[in-house]
Order: structure tokens, then C-alpha cells, then sequence
């Protein structure tokens, strides 16, 4: 469910699959993943708390973030994307994304487009998620 700073979908499909999807899908839409944070496994070691898969990936698309930060150098405190994904309590996996317009909600005119180009490349990985190969289903 997308919330007012998030997009997600869920992918009936199992964390490791959906993980892999996920960084095929923004690779194609220009991104990479400069981090991976396994917070499942950093809650169990370091307070013993037990959870489902719940990992955050970080993704950048160099030339968007080039772009950014030359408008306002600030923009990296925002940076990189984060991707949530996280076993769905029913099954398959949410992936959630931070709205990149919903953080540039403050910023500038030049920033908001540079958002917009972000999203809409987000929403083309998405699409690619829910529909492999470009079909409508």
C-alpha cells in the first residue's frame, strides 16, 4: 500500500527473488544499488529481536544525483533512494520505494524536476515488477 512518501507494490514471489527482480528492474532504469542493509539480521544481533525478512536497499542514478547536487549540494542528506523490502505477513514480498517528489516537497523548482525524472524512472522499475516483459496483465 503507497503511502503519501512511499510507492509499493508486492510481488508473489519470495524476498531472495524479489531482490533480485528489484536490481535487475533499476539497473534497467539506470539506477545501482550502492548499499544493502539486512536490518532482520542487525535487530536479532544486536537485541535478540526476531523478525521477518526486512532489508533496505540503496539505489542511485549517477546521473540524476550529479544533477541534484549540482542544484543544491545539501540534496545528499536525502540521498541515496531507499528501497524497502520486506516479507508480506500473506505471502510474497513488499517492495517499497520513497517517493522522491514527496522529499523534494521543500526544494526547488530545478529539484522538483530532477524528482520527477527520478520517479517516473522508479514507476517504470515498478511497472516492470508487476508486468515482466511489458505485458498488461
Amino acid at each position: 500500500m503507497s503511502t503519501a512518501y512511499t510507492v509499493s507494490i508486492t510481488l508473489d514471489v519470495d524476498p531472495p527473488a524479489a531482490e533480485e527482480s528489484v536490481r535487475v528492474a533499476l539497473q534497467d532504469q539506470g539506477f545501482g544499488i550502492l548499499s544493502s542493509i539486512d536490518v532482520q539480521a542487525t535487530l536479532q544481533e544486536k537485541i535478540g529481536h526476531e523478525m521477518d525478512t526486512y532489508r533496505i536497499l540503496g539505489a542511485c542514478n549517477p546521473g540524476l544525483a550529479k544533477r541534484a547536487i549540482e542544484i543544491d549540494p545539501d540534496i545528499g542528506a536525502m540521498l541515496p533512494c531507499n528501497i524497502l523490502l520486506r516479507a508480506n505477513p500473506t505471502g510474497g514480498t513488499d517492495v517499497v520505494v520513497a517517493d522522491p517528489l514527496a522529499m523534494m516537497s521543500v526544494g526547488t523548482a530545478d529539484l522538483t524536476e530532477v524528482a520527477r525524472e527520478a520517479r517516473d524512472r522508479i514507476d517504470a522499475a515498478m511497472d516492470a515488477l508487476v508486468h515482466p516483459g511489458g505485458g498488461n496483465d
